[in-house]
């Protein structure tokens, strides 16, 4: 830990330190928008839903593209989150089915899980050498409602085309011997430690285990390369301007005029690729009002995360852990990565993340990029860490990284990833409902279908007309398993 850091800590001080952002290249030059512009298409947020959707329209139109962003380049959530590759929503499928029938919602659940291939072509086309961890990764269930509501969503999911998540149960279970037939075939009764070895864990209130595909990367860096190849790939055709805050954007028949400060950009599309708090106005000329209905879009949360680096002698995993047996909507669970990492150059270690305390945040100028990390989140993440993660007795463990970031999360947990019903001039592709960046990349090929002026057809991620949204002003209740 550095000297700084740990005179923080011994002050009672957390800063928010990200690994994320501790890897990027601290040369880079950052360019401000400096006069007027004309352009085809404008993307307005530069994490990686916006350096994403840049990527599939210049590589699938001749469209020119202009990316702005009011602070840094993927300094938001995409600098600040847990660095988990996972192709899964933050709600079952079975509430998914409930929502949009088994047919939308299993084509949904493909189409995240297609993203796995997207994001693989990004790294071929752009030829980034930063590392992309794929593994088997595990999550935890700590009480036999929770394997319900997995064993319905694996029923679900061979109903529709999908392969079912490997389930296991312990033996230890008393319910696994009661489970209804039509749930066959669809879980394994196993002994409890072979469990707990998966879940990498000592703790035996663990009953049950899911295990699919996950990966880790850092979004952050990959937003820099990806942006460094569309600079140098299509020259003439892409900019990005960093310190460019648009504080309004005027929708009109054809077009849009946004306003940049001192200078306007006027585009032929506008695509929002924000965490939705920011303090932007939308003036529809061309029909109904959009501006409240943009503000209603998106609710907040603001998520903790520690980590601390380790001898590297264990391979890169992915595990949650839902450590208290309730099954709310406003149940949380902890999530822990492990990759290898590179803190100075030549040294590798293991960087240990774990994440799992947010609180609510319904006005964005609450949150501060610049506050300080609470101590209450980081002694709760550290107690997880020492009960079930890792409960060597008194074992000195030094959090080289503590951070929080801003997440947007739609009404219902699904990405918005389409054009304005009101004014298709203006495009979403937001809401990373705490995994978002396969749901981001996916979000944005759909955009780029969008632009080239595809037919496309009818998805959960579609943008709600206004109706939809007061009539969901109170969430849906939705299963966090």
């Amino acid at each position: 830990m550095s000297s700084a850091v740990s005179l923080d800590i011994l002050c009672g001080m957390r800063k928010n330190i990200s690994p994320w952002l501790h890897q990027l290249d601290k040369t880079r030059a950052h360019q401000t928008l400096h006069n007027d512009i004309e352009t085809d298409v404008v993307i307005i947020g530069a994490g990686i839903a916006g350096v994403s959707s840049a990527f599939h329209i210049l590589e699938t139109t001749g469209k020119r593209v202009v990316l702005v962003d009011g602070f840094l380049m993927a300094h938001g959530a995409s600098g600040h989150n847990a660095g988990q590759v996972v192709g899964h929503f933050e709600r079952g499928l079975a509430s998914l089915v409930d929502e949009f029938g088994l047919e939308l919602a299993a084509k949904g659940q493909k189409e995240v899980e297609g993203a796995w291939n997207i994001l693989e072509s990004m790294y071929t086309k752009a030829k980034l050498d930063i590392p992309f961890f794929r593994f088997t990764g595990h999550s935890g269930y700590t009480s036999f409602p929770q394997v319900q509501i997995r064993l319905e969503n694996n029923r679900l999911r061979v109903a529709g085309g999908l392969e079912p998540e490997r389930l296991r149960i312990a033996t230890e279970c008393a319910e696994a011997h009661i489970i209804s037939e039509e749930y066959a075939g669809l879980y394994e009764i196993v002994p409890a430690e072979e469990i707990r070895t998966s879940l990498e864990t000592a703790s035996t209130d663990f009953i049950a285990a899911t295990s699919y595909k996950k990966g880790c990367v850092n979004s952050a860096l990959f937003c820099e390369k990806i942006a460094h190849y569309l600079l140098e790939t299509y020259r003439g055709r892409f900019a990005l301007y960093e310190h460019t805050p648009i504080h309004k954007i005027v929708l009109r028949a054809g077009s849009a005029l946004l306003d940049a400060e001192k200078h306007t950009i006027e585009a032929g599309r506008v695509v929002l690729c924000t965490n939705g708090f920011e303090s932007l106005r939308i003036i529809n000329e061309n029909g109904l009002a959009i501006d409240t209905k943009y503000h209603h879009l998106v609710n907040g949360k603001m998520g903790y995360m520690s980590g601390y680096l380790e001898k590297f002698n264990k391979p890169a995993i992915a595990i949650s852990y839902f450590t208290d047996p309730s099954i709310s909507a406003d149940n949380s669970y902890f999530y822990l990565t492990r990759r290898l990492y590179e803190y100075e150059k030549g040294a590798e270690n293991n960087l240990v993340c774990i994440g799992g305390p947010d609180i609510p945040i319904e006005d964005t100028t609450t949150y501060s990029r610049d506050d300080e990390f609470s101590e209450e989140h980081a002694e709760e993440i550290d107690h997880f860490v020492r009960t079930v993660y890792d409960t060597t007795p008194n074992k000195k463990i030094d959090y080289q990284f503590t951070w929080h970031g801003l997440m947007g999360y739609t009404r219902n947990g699904v990405r918005l990833a389409g054009p304005e019903p009101k004014n298709p001039i203006l495009l979403y592709n937001l809401g990373c409902n705490g995994v978002g960046i396969l749901t981001s990349i996916f979000g944005a090929s759909k955009i780029a279908r969008h632009i080239r002026g595809e037919k496309v057809e009818t998805s959960i991620f579609d943008v709600p007309h206004l109706d939809a949204i007061v009539r969901s002003s109170v969430a849906p209740t939705v299963e966090t398993v």
